[in-house]
């Protein structure tokens, strides 16, 4: 290769070089011109959003999280049990349809929690190889309102919650009562009722009972970009006994990554010793040793789920 040839490769390939980079720079700037404004579009879109959120009428949405897996084994001889088939699967469901008007206000809301769960040795042929029923949770509610301030309104909430896959209604609770409602900050919702009965449908009328007393509900519910949450806390303080009191907290989040898809997690919490007898007089052993199980003995344990899986935006 002569020195002519060289120098000319060199120079086009400085050429090509600089007029790469300036184009690079260039497209970059293009980029940050187009970013800003996007970014100021949607500042205005979400503005606009906002003084459309803030119109009477109804406002609906819905969220939830789907989780779910299968898994198959055969000669595994590593695990204890080397044939196996197992598999859980599970959907949360939230879901609002509020009016929002000057002087009054209809807030309902639904919360669902199913999951199935399955674990089938097939090497034992008298465990069950069909799925069985895990969470089962089942809320919805309806609060209607007068507003007397910017903040304060004259309430009347009805609750049911319950479960469905098993024992349907078996118990099952409805709150009916009266009261005030506070509304502090947008999205926040806090009810205070202190007359309020719990009427509680059960079979088993020696533990359930239902009875006067106060209901107090928070509720926040939001939406921020890609991310959904909501948090519910309920709580039945009777005025007859303690024992008949109860208490449920539930959590909802969201986060979408691809269109409609995204990520969520859920978990609850509940205290409740009407169901933890039932449960423990049907564990319970006449024949044991054991003392039978009553409001004063019993260990009211807290109890809890949760699900993560894959989101879907409605």
């Amino acid at each position: 290769m002569n020195k002519k040839l060289f120098f000319s490769l060199l120079l086009l390939f400085a050429v090509t070089t600089i007029a790469f980079a300036q184009t690079k720079e260039e497209l970059e700037a293009q980029k940050a011109e187009k970013q800003a404004e996007a970014d100021k579009f949607q500042g205005e879109a979400n503005a606009l959003q906002a003084q459309i959120d803030a119109l009477p009428g109804w406002r609906t949405g819905a969220f939830g999280t789907i989780g779910g897996s299968l898994s198959n084994f055969s000669n595994w001889y590593g695990q204890g049990t080397p044939d196996l088939s197992s598999g859980n699967f599970g959907i949360t469901f939230n879901a609002f349809a509020n009016k929002i008007e000057d002087k009054y206000f209809w807030r309902n809301s639904l919360l669902t929690n199913l999951n199935w769960i399955k674990f089938d040795d097939k090497n034992d042929d008298t465990d069950e190889d069909d799925f069985k029923n895990g969470t089962d949770v089942f809320n919805i509610s309806s609060l209607y309102g007068r507003n007397i301030s910017k903040t304060w309104a004259i309430s009347g909430l009805m609750e049911y919650r319950t479960t469905i896959l098993d024992n349907f209604n078996d118990p099952g609770y409805l709150d009916v009562g009266v009261g005030a409602t506070w509304t502090p900050i947008e999205n926040l919702i806090v009810v205070i009722h202190p007359l309020n009965y719990n009427f509680v449908f059960a079979d088993n009328d020696s533990v359930f009972e239902s009875s006067m007393g106060a209901k107090i509900v928070a509720d926040y519910t939001r939406q921020i970009g890609a991310i959904n949450f909501k948090t519910n806390f309920s709580t039945f303080q009777s005025y007859e006994s303690s024992d008949l009191s109860n208490w449920t907290w539930t959590n909802s989040f969201s986060y979408t990554l691809w269109k409609m898809i995204g990520v969520g997690f859920d978990f609850g919490l509940r205290s409740n010793k009407q169901e933890a007898l039932n449960y423990a007089l049907g564990e319970w052993d006449s024949t044991g040793t054991d003392a039978e199980p009553t409001f004063d003995n019993l260990d009211n344990k807290l109890q809890s789920y949760y699900t993560f899986g894959l989101s879907y935006k409605f």
